[in-house]
């Protein structure tokens, strides 16, 4: 069988991964390395369609630079493993320096999935699409007793592949095998770009139960409430409670979330400053490599189709790729012949210091997109024990920081034996893994109600700002002058009362 790209030749090996299972049901012989070898030679004969254990999947993440494609390399040399890319600008073929792809050279012979096949003009694949594609070739790594692998920083394709249950909305996209583009919801239904007033009515009367929790001015929230309701018909609190419920009973079930059982996520990591330096100097490399070449073949192929009165949309796909809308300037300052090479050169520098900047701020919303939603993510389903912290800051010591932590969890998982606990790895573990653990015990809580005071006529959204209301000096003022009102309301009504008493006895 032939993969996507022609580097993805796929060919048959021995199954280290049947390896370390064999060594350990019969860990109990006595120690001999050339009957250990003979032992293992005649099991494997039983060839690449034999069982070794249930569904096993490798995931590496992490934010660029950080060394998650030398891992995923190391790990399918170790175990016999095969690499699925979870990168979408890695996907173009024809710009391996601008879209980052490991050198060929440094592949190791692995087989990498998904990987420069692309064509130029092609849109990005959608997160259904990339699902497909993925879960069909992780079936067939499987089938052949290898150890499938997927990378990439492309989080959220790789968050669709783990987990069974996405978020809400996502099931409308999922159904789109096709690079046909969505309209806005707005488009669809105008209503959303109402005000947050008009927004409001309109949830109170489709979802009551999401309408008092938000508070009336909060837009977004409503806003997303609603496109849930008009996306699948059903309101959004009857989809999170079914979530909810699931959930529930996938740990009455002892099943998880996860879409295989026994997953394993690496999250390479480095200090922010050490990180920052180390991509300030990739750029510098790609820069030797022929990052600038690149990037010329690309603005020329705009200009070519320009000629012909095609316009090459430039907001998506490969053309979003961080090193080439940084450098339209420079192209642009090419193209005038009224300026010195002096202001050419300076104009370059500045369009290298954004690719710089650019990089350093995709590494961050990396980061953030791990600890905010691929965590949470994990933790929701009971799984964060599986995701594993890799301190990539010192690369001299990557085989003690990296290689040995990750291959013994590898065996620990194809032993099916427990592991440790992942602040265990390292002090930058313990301190990312149980800060964001502390933060989301801080943020534990039930779901908070949205209060409106009749008295003040103010919404609050949960019960301690409720309570901080009540018991405040604008609410206390506020009770006290409508007492004051409502005494001289009565006074009023009294003396009404006894002015019109007073003209009746008169006529009488």
């Amino acid at each position: 069988m032939q993969g996507i790209g022609p580097e993805c030749e796929l060919e048959r090996a021995d199954s280290s991964v049947a390896d370390e299972v064999i060594r350990h049901r019969y860990r109990n012989f006595p120690p001999n390395e050339d009957a250990e070898s003979a032992m293992l030679a005649a099991l494997r004969s039983f060839g690449p369609g034999r069982r070794v254990m249930s569904n096993p999947l490798i995931a590496v993440v992490g934010a660029t630079g950080t060394g998650k494609s030398k891992l995923a390399v190391d790990l399918a040399s170790r175990f016999n493993g095969e690499i699925i890319n979870g990168d979408a600008m890695q996907m173009y073929r024809g710009l391996p320096i601008i879209t980052n792809q490991i050198p060929v050279e440094e592949r190791n012979g692995i087989p990498h999935h998904l990987l420069s096949c692309v064509d130029l003009e092609a849109e990005p694949w959608r997160i259904g699409r990339f699902k497909k594609e993925a879960l069909r070739l992780i079936a067939d790594i499987r089938s052949r007793g290898k150890l499938p692998i997927l990378v990439g920083g492309t989080h959220y394709y790789t968050q669709a592949v783990l987990f069974k249950d996405q978020l809400v909305g996502e099931g409308v996209e999922d159904g789109l095998d096709s690079y046909t583009e969505v309209p806005s919801t707005s488009e669809i239904w105008p209503i959303l770009d109402s005000p947050p007033e008009v927004l409001m009515e309109k949830l109170k009367e489709v979802d009551p139960v999401m309408a008092a929790r938000w508070h009336p001015k909060d837009g977004r929230k409503i806003r997303r409430s609603l496109e849930i309701y008009f996306q699948t018909g059903r309101p959004a609190s009857e989809i999170y409670a079914e979530q909810q419920l699931s959930k529930s009973e996938a740990t009455i079930k002892d099943e998880g979330l996860l879409r295989f059982s026994n997953t394993l996520v690496f999250w390479v990591h480095a200090e922010k400053e050490i990180l920052n330096a180390r991509l300030n100097a990739r750029v510098d490399d790609m820069i030797k490599q022929g990052l600038l070449s690149e990037a010329h073949t690309m603005s020329d192929y705009v200009q070519s189709k320009k000629s012909q009165g095609i316009d090459v949309d430039q907001t998506r796909g490969v053309w979003i790729s961080i090193g080439f809308k940084e450098l339209a300037s420079y192209f642009a300052a090419l193209q005038q012949t009224e300026l010195d090479a002096k202001s050419v050169e300076k104009t370059k520098a500045e369009c290298i210091e954004l690719i710089r900047i650019a990089t350093r701020q995709y590494g961050v919303s990396q980061v953030k997109w791990i600890r905010n939603k691929l965590w949470r993510a994990l933790s929701e389903a009971g799984m964060s024990h599986r995701l594993y912290l890799l301190d990539s800051s010192d690369v001299g010591a990557w085989k003690d920081h990296i290689t040995d932590p990750s291959e013994n969890l590898v065996q620990l998982m194809l032993r099916e034996e427990p592991t440790p606990d992942p602040k265990s790895l390292s002090a930058l573990a313990r301190t990312v893994l149980g800060s964001r653990e502390e933060k989301a015990r801080a943020q534990a809580g039930p779901a908070m109600a949205c209060f409106t005071c009749d008295t003040c006529g103010k919404n609050v959204v949960g019960d301690e700002q409720w309570n901080a209301h009540i018991n405040g000096h604008a609410h206390k003022r506020a009770l006290k002058a409508k007492a004051k009102r409502a005494e001289r309301e009565a006074m009023l009504k009294q003396r009404e009362i006894e002015s019109q008493q007073t003209a009746t006895d008169t006529h009488s």
